[in-house]
């Protein structure tokens, strides 16, 4: 089923309507989860119904001027056809995103590398970038953990980002980014190489089933602590958790209830053990990093230059963009959409069409 398969939309949420109606449906564990996709559905199905009802009315349009010149149906037309390619272009890009989980709320984490304070600066202005990103789309923004050094920077930031294909959008963000600057740490203001890696995950449905036995979890609690943000108090309610099988360890401090700090770090857990069962399944390794590339030079998937000269690049899609400022603050809706065509057909933007590369 795709975003443009108006009878399978309409299909599948007449399936949906009937389980709703089932005894009991909303004791489900499921039930919040099939209303989420509802709405989702009966949006999907109301845009996919304007664009038809757009083009059906230019057609009617063309059919009367073909009939004769009539300047004021001439510019309702072209109008008209200027709404549709909008229409078109925003529906567009649904279509790259029909995997299970693109739907999905996403879990961000950033990660300085190589660099020293440079990287932890970069690391701060990658969580701005994507917080800036998230916001222009009415995305809702959560810190689950943060660990800031006292000199400069974020050592490391962990947050969730609440909005429909928030993971869609950000799942190939995921990689090491590379800044080249004037390191602002440098007296002699040299050029500095600055890397940091980010991970981006979907939040599961509860309907996801992870196994999680509690011998194989080791929790500990600590004080909150933060560059004076309201949660930060005196009592040890951050939790940190520890999957012993795998080292995976995820710590949440957003909350003032020890209890629910519990819960989020969990959920962030189930997204970490099911990314790291899918990937070992398809590619037989053995982390949720994938190839366990160094956060250092050569394994970028994309590089941020600000001098000699300014350029983004994405190395996988091949995307330039020469406003890096416009970038880092929150303008990368052409970056993710690149990359999303370049993962479903492997074509690079040079190689791409004039129409791809707008």
């Amino acid at each position: 089923m795709t975003v443009f398969d108006l009878p399978a939309l309409k299909a599948r949420l007449e399936e949906l309507t009937s389980s709703t109606m089932e005894e009991n449906f909303w004791e489900r564990d499921d039930a919040r989860g099939i209303s989420r996709e509802m709405a989702s559905l009966r949006e999907r199905i109301d845009k996919s119904e304007n664009v038809r009802l757009e083009l059906e009315e230019l057609e009617t349009l063309a059919e009367i001027l073909s009939g004769g010149d009539d300047a004021e149906l001439q510019n309702e037309f072209y109008d008209r056809s200027e709404r549709l390619e909008r229409l078109i272009s925003a529906e567009r890009l649904y279509v790259l995103l029909d995997e299970e989980y693109d739907i999905s709320h996403a879990v961000v984490s950033i990660h300085a590398g190589a660099g020293g304070l440079d990287s932890q600066d970069w690391c701060e202005m990658l969580y701005r970038m994507y917080a800036r990103w998230a916001e222009s789309h009415g995305f809702e923004i959560l810190v689950l953990d943060e660990l800031r050094d006292q000199e400069a920077g974020i050592k490391s930031v962990t947050f969730e980002i609440k909005g429909e294909y928030a993971y869609g959008y950000l799942k190939g963000e995921q990689g090491v980014h590379r800044l080249v600057r004037i390191s602002p740490f440098d007296s002699s203001h040299r050029r500095h190489t600055s890397f940091s890696s980010v991970e981006a995950l979907p939040i599961l449905p509860d309907s996801v089933e992870i196994e999680i036995r509690p011998e194989d979890l080791r929790m500990d609690t600590f004080r909150s602590s933060g560059a004076g943000g309201q949660h930060v108090n005196m009592t040890d309610s951050a939790v940190r958790i520890t999957h012993v099988p795998t080292g995976i360890i995820v710590s949440c401090q957003v909350e003032r209830s020890q209890h629910m700090n519990r819960a989020i770090a969990m959920q962030v857990l189930r997204s970490k053990l099911f990314e790291l069962t899918m990937r070992e399944r398809r590619d037989q390794i053995e982390s949720l990093q994938g190839e366990k590339r160094a956060i250092a030079w050569g394994s970028q998937i994309r590089s941020y230059t600000l001098q000699p000269f300014q350029l983004v690049k994405d190395h996988r899609s091949g995307l330039e963009i020469g406003d890096v400022y416009s970038v880092l603050d929150g303008n990368l809706d052409r970056l993710l959409t690149a990359y999303l065509k370049f993962a479903k057909t492997g074509r690079t933007v040079g190689s791409a069409s004039s129409e791809d590369q707008e």
